[in-house]
């Protein structure tokens, strides 16, 4: 009687163990690829998302801004200077990230678009109030009362994030 050796040839003089040598690479190299894709995928959506984020504080920052002339400690060149510098570098950032979003996520410049012209439109006209107003010199005027309404960025905020969850 022959004794059956495990790594028994086929007709073709090809053995199971050569099979599997072919096999068992492919395998892991197929499994190195959907590693690396899957990585890719997940290094994109966060780049994306943190992408989102700081065009959202941008737009966050700049309806912040009446408040921060309202509370302006003094009306001098200076104070005058820092305030419409920090207006100027919030409304260049946040062009920089419409153009960014029209470039990486085109879908969402169009809902952030909207939502910078809605805030520009709010803020700006509280601004021009705020300059009026004479600066505050107390503790207790730093306690400006009533919120500036930003009905309209809330609602234009609300969509645009919800567009960029579908965007991640």
């Amino acid at each position: 009687m022959q004794v059956i050796a495990a790594a028994q040839t086929t007709d073709s003089g090809w053995t199971w163990a050569q099979t599997a040598a072919l096999i068992v690479p492919c395998i892991a190299l197929f499994g190195a690829y959907l590693t690396y894709t899957f990585n890719q995928r997940a290094v994109r959506r966060e780049r994306r998302a943190k992408t989102f984020a700081e065009a959202l504080t941008t737009v966050e920052e700049y309806l912040e801004m009446p408040y921060r002339i309202r509370r302006r400690p003094e009306s001098s060149s200076v104070v005058r200077q820092q305030l419409t510098d920090e207006v100027s570098g919030l409304l260049a950032r946040m062009a920089f990230h419409q153009a960014w979003l029209q470039i990486e996520a085109s879908a969402v410049a169009g809902p952030y678009s909207t939502l910078v012209a809605t805030a520009r439109a709010e803020a700006g006209a509280q601004m021009s109030l705020a300059w009026q107003q004479p600066p505050i010199t107390t503790d207790s005027g730093m306690n400006l009362g009533a919120p500036y309404p930003r009905d309209r960025s809330i609602a234009a905020r609300a969509t645009c994030i919800e567009v960029m969850r579908r965007h991640l």
